[in-house]
């Protein structure tokens, strides 16, 4: 996949090329069928696919209050080329760019600069400055500047005829612990990033179970509790159960993501690590000593250890 930064990088419009557009917050099943769609345009008129995005948020570059992200940048940009996508524009959305008019977008940078043949996009699409470009106005220049406008349904596979696959749904989801209906939506669980710091040293010592503090990177945050969670590190993967909260039997109120990760021994100090969130065992809760919450740990591990062996880890 070849990733462009910035429109100017372009030098001579892409041949045939075939375009979406939109923020693919989370990449989710919606996107995925978007750019299956777009693929297959491209191949069946010998042209490159390609996905436009924007970084940061457009609400976020105009100073408008934004939902947090599932997926920031890093992490959708590898779920796009994942889906096969030919070229990523990522384009630094700012006031300049929120500037051009629905028009100029259209005819001087996806046809003139980028060579659109075809575009694929959502029926509530909209665009250009004050969003007043959409799928009308596309159709309107289409047999002037040579290319086709192509309306891609909404993808609804939840099991629900009431609800549509949507970012929106998905944070919904997300932030009430119910990690494990992500994956209706998303194709995979819902996984968060973050960096391994020192952390207050007490897991191993003091309760037997030494811990893995993250300094999360991700924007959204699953609701505090303790999850079964499938941990990606440098060393390899492994089955793990994370408490995201604030370790209330202490008593220090500092918020902490910590995961117990089983059978493993390495110094991942400093590296980053990510987590497949796959369901949430319970709810944070104080306990009256440490002796009782190192016994609920056991148990948090062994209905883990189920819950990850049904789910398919190995």
């Amino acid at each position: 996949m070849e990733l462009i930064e910035n429109i100017d990088q372009i030098n001579h419009p892409f041949k045939n090329a075939v375009i979406t557009i939109g923020n693919f917050d989370g990449v989710h099943k919606g996107h995925q069928s978007l750019f299956r769609q777009v693929i297959e345009k491209a191949r069946a008129i010998k042209g490159i696919s390609i996905a436009m995005t924007f970084d940061p948020h457009p609400l976020k570059a105009l100073g408008i209050s934004a939902p947090a992200l599932i997926t920031r940048r890093d992490q959708k940009l590898e779920l796009i080329e994942q889906c096969g996508i030919d070229v990523v524009l990522c384009i630094p959305f700012d006031k300049a760019f929120a500037a051009v008019t629905a028009h100029d977008f259209i005819e001087k940078i996806l046809v003139k600069k980028i060579g659109m043949k075809a575009i694929i996009i959502g029926a509530d699409y909209s665009f250009g400055k004050d969003r007043k470009g959409n799928i009308d106005l596309l159709k309107e220049h289409e047999e002037r500047l040579g290319f086709k406008t192509i309306v891609s349904p909404w993808i609804n596979d939840t099991g629900s005829d009431l609800e549509r696959i949507s970012s929106t749904r998905i944070r919904e989801i997300v932030m009430e612990g119910k990690v494990d209906q992500a994956m209706k939506y998303l194709g995979r669980h819902y996984q968060i990033r973050g960096k391994v710091i020192k952390g207050r040293e007490r897991g191993g010592s003091q309760l037997g179970f030494p811990t893995a503090n993250i300094k999360l990177y991700d924007e959204l945050c699953p609701k505090l509790g303790v999850y079964a969670v499938n941990v990606e590190t440098t060393k390899g993967n492994f089955w793990g159960v994370a408490n995201i909260g604030f370790s209330p039997t202490f008593g220090d109120h500092i918020f902490t993501i910590e995961v117990h990760i089983l059978d493993f021994n390495h110094d991942i100090y400093n590296t980053r690590i990510r987590v497949n969130m796959v369901k949430k065992l319970r709810d944070e809760k104080k306990f009256s000593n440490i002796h009782d919450l190192s016994a609920q740990i056991k148990k948090d591990i062994e209905i883990a250890k189920d819950i990850l062996e049904k789910n398919g880890y190995s």
